[in-house]
C-alpha cells in the first residue's frame, strides 16, 4: 500500500515516532570509531529506520531518515551541518527505498536476506561517489587524497556500517514485527506476522 493511500493508526504513528527518537538515541550513546580513520565512526542510528522500513514500507523508512538526519545534524552532530545531513539521507535513503522496495514484494525470510544485501551494496556504491564530491568539500583536501583512501579506508568502513546495522536488523525485525502488528486485524499485519520461509 503507498504513503498515499495509508491511514495510520494512533499506534503506528507512536511506534514510528518512537523509532525517530530511538534513533536519535542510538546516534549518541552508541557511537565508535573507526580504527584506520577515527574520524570515522560507527553507529546503530540506522537499525530503527531500517526496521521501520520494514514495517510499515519504503516511503516512511525514507520520510523518517530525513526527519532523523535533520535532528540529529541540530543537535548531537552540528559540526558536520549541512554535509553530515546530505550524506546520511544519501545512504540512508538509497539503502531504505532499495531494501524496503524488495521486502515488500514477498515477506519472507529469505526476502529480507536478499533486500539487506541489496541494500548494503546501494549504500556502499552511493557512498563511494559521495565521498569523491562532498569530501573535499567538507574536509577542506584535495580529490586525490579522498581518492587514497576509498579502497583502504572508505569502502571498508562503509561496508562495515552498513552490514552491522542490515545484520542487527535481519536478528530483531521479526520478532519486533509481530509486537508492531500485534494488534492489527488488517491483511498487512497477517502478512508481516506469516512464517518465514527458509
Amino acid at each position: 500500500m503507498s504513503l498515499k493511500k495509508k491511514r495510520f493508526t494512533t499506534r503506528e504513528i507512536t511506534t514510528i515516532a518512537i523509532m525517530a527518537a530511538l534513533s536519535v538515541v542510538m546516534v549518541t550513546f552508541a557511537k565508535f570509531p573507526f580504527p584506520p580513520a577515527p574520524f570515522l565512526e560507527y553507529d546503530a542510528a540506522d537499525i530503527p529506520i531500517f526496521i521501520t522500513t520494514f514495517a510499515f514500507g519504503p516511503a516512511v523508512g525514507f520520510i523518517l531518515t530525513i526527519v532523523v538526519s535533520v535532528i540529529q545534524g541540530l543537535t548531537v552532530s552540528v559540526a558536520t551541518m549541512p554535509w553530515g545531513v546530505l550524506m546520511h539521507i544519501i545512504a540512508t535513503g538509497s539503502f531504505v527505498l532499495v531494501a524496503g522496495n524488495i521486502y515488500k514484494r514477498n515477506k519472507t525470510r529469505k526476502q529480507a536476506g536478499i533486500a539487506l544485501l541489496a541494500g548494503v551494496a546501494v549504500w556502499t556504491g552511493a557512498m563511494m561517489v559521495c565521498n569523491l564530491l562532498i569530501t573535499p568539500i567538507y574536509m577542506n583536501v584535495p580529490l586525490e587524497q579522498v581518492v587514497g583512501m576509498l579502497v583502504p579506508v572508505l569502502l571498508p568502513f562503509n561496508l562495515m556500517k552498513a552490514g552491522i546495522n542490515a545484520g542487527i536488523t535481519f536478528l530483531l525485525y521479526k520478532p519486533l514485527s509481530r509486537l508492531i502488528h500485534s494488534k492489527k486485524g488488517n491483511t498487512q499485519a497477517k502478512v508481516a506476522e506469516k512464517p518465514e520461509e527458509s
